[in-house]
């Protein structure tokens, strides 16, 4: 299991596939299969059956998972890449444009 540079709630930037250049926020992350899923990118027609919950069924527009190697985060406007540093007793994440701490 790979170490994610990308939280859940960060803006990110799609810079590989369908959705090239697109951005948005981060909903979720799978830290086993190193994915993410990006507010209105990457988005699926599902098809839904009528159940209990959803009783008319049809046809519904939602977000896939994307690889995270495809996402770069935005940091002050801009593509960053993310590192690592360690401040003090904690470990933090950096941009590496600027070298500024990011959270």
């Amino acid at each position: 299991m790979a170490m994610m540079k990308i939280k859940k709630g960060d803006t990110v930037k799609v810079i590989a596939g369908k959705d090239n250049g697109k951005e948005g926020k981060v909903i979720s992350v799978d830290h086993k299969n190193s994915k993410v899923v990006v507010e209105g990118v990457n988005m699926i027609t599902k098809h839904l059956k009528p159940s209990q919950a959803n009783q008319n069924g049809g046809i519904i527009q939602k977000e896939a998972p994307l690889d995270a190697s495809n996402v770069m985060l935005v940091f002050k406007g801009k593509p960053t890449r993310v590192g690592f540093k360690i401040d003090g007793d904690k470990k933090v994440r950096i941009a590496k444009k600027t070298g500024d701490v990011i959270d």
